[in-house]
């Protein structure tokens, strides 16, 4: 039987704005409003106005939440200091990766997870399953994101607080009276925030964004213009970049590891991947030629041998080139400087192995 598709609270702004919805992660998102280069344009030269609240909203609570989020997650959440937030995955026996999501810590014995749409319901068990009843999913919560040069004017008219809100950082704000999740991480490279709120209240909130941004050349953003910001930044998709068969050693994660952590699954097979190198390495792509777009799932050849798979493509507006992200092996044969062909419908295309990311921004 076919599960029905989740509803944005925003979904009769989308239509109004003419928005092309798709299905994504088991909601009906907006894909693309005016089209995908006029809404990268919108965001690497002013602002962007996104509903993502398909993703998981979930609250960790009271005193078990440390040691729960400790156990089931990679990074060291002990560490984490209050108004921060951090990066984490979810890993199996094997070291691969079922998940990546963001930890934000609003309070000594509260903390704000958020994980892929698709994997929300498995992450808030994991924690539960250690935390009890002090583990709250926020299904009906919005999630909206301002992302670009013009996101402080944008999001500090409305609430003050975010001129003072560093980097990787959170603060619990009031909206119309509600208490409001504000925080500043980003998806696309360029300065952003992202706010979360009872779902009643998002369409007071888009509105309000909407007309604040106005002033600063705002757009609304789809999920497809999402997509090609984040590959020029090199930023990993979840079902695409990583997947349970790739260790965080294999996709340049290692940093949010903390091998040290008696709780960490697949300790031997990620400590063998820091000690004698991983047998694959995540790399960039750029191909040579602006007609050549690299696509998921084709390979990646170095003379007649098949040393990979795109895991990710897209073209960039920036570069003016397709990038993309694969697999190579063995990593050593695959520096930055390396040329490869990728078979792109049965033609072979230059690209050149570049570090990620593509393109220059810095969303600090």
């Amino acid at each position: 039987m076919t599960t029905p598709l989740r509803h944005s609270p925003l979904e009769d702004r989308h239509r109004e704005l003419g928005a092309k919805l798709g299905p994504f992660g088991g909601w009906l998102m907006p894909i693309e409003y005016e089209g995908v280069l006029a809404e990268h344009e919108a965001v690497r030269e002013r602002v962007g106005l996104f509903d993502l609240t398909h993703l998981g909203k979930v609250d960790v609570r009271g005193p078990r939440g440390l040691a729960a989020l400790q156990s089931a997650l990679s990074n060291d959440v002990a560490a984490l200091e209050v108004g921060r937030a951090q990066y984490n995955l979810v890993l199996n026996d094997r070291g691969g990766i079922e998940e990546d999501l963001i930890v934000y810590r609003l309070a000594e014995e509260r903390w704000f997870v958020v994980p892929n749409a698709s994997n929300t319901d498995m992450v808030a068990q994991a924690i539960r399953e250690l935390a009890g009843d002090d583990v709250e999913p926020h299904p009906d919560w919005c999630f909206l994101g301002v992302q670009g040069p013009r996101s402080l004017e944008t999001v500090g008219t409305l609430f003050p607080e975010a001129a003072d809100l560093p980097f990787m950082s959170c603060v619990e704000v009031s909206y119309r009276g509600v208490p409001t999740v504000l925080t500043r991480s980003g998806y696309t490279g360029e300065v952003g925030f992202e706010l979360f709120a009872p779902g009643e209240l998002a369409g007071a909130l888009w509105d309000e964004l909407s007309d604040v941004g106005a002033a600063f050349g705002a757009e609304p953003c789809g999920l497809g213009s999402r997509d090609v910001l984040r590959l020029e930044m090199g930023y990993p998709l979840y079902g695409q970049d990583l997947g349970p068969e790739r260790t965080p050693l294999e996709a340049g994660l290692g940093w949010a590891l903390a091998l040290d952590k008696a709780e960490l699954p697949g300790r031997d097979v990620l400590a063998r991947h820091r000690d004698q190198g991983p047998p694959s390495r995540l790399r960039g792509l750029v191909t040579r030629e602006r007609r050549h777009i690299p696509r998921a799932h084709q390979h990646v050849l170095s003379g007649d041998e098949v040393v990979g798979e795109v895991t990710s493509g897209t073209f960039s507006p920036t570069l003016g080139r397709g990038i993309g992200m694969a697999y190579l092996s063995p990593p050593d044969r695959f520096e930055p400087g390396t040329e490869v062909e990728i078979d792109i419908r049965g033609r072979r295309a230059l690209a050149s192995v570049v570090k990620p990311p593509f393109v220059e921004r810095n969303p600090r």
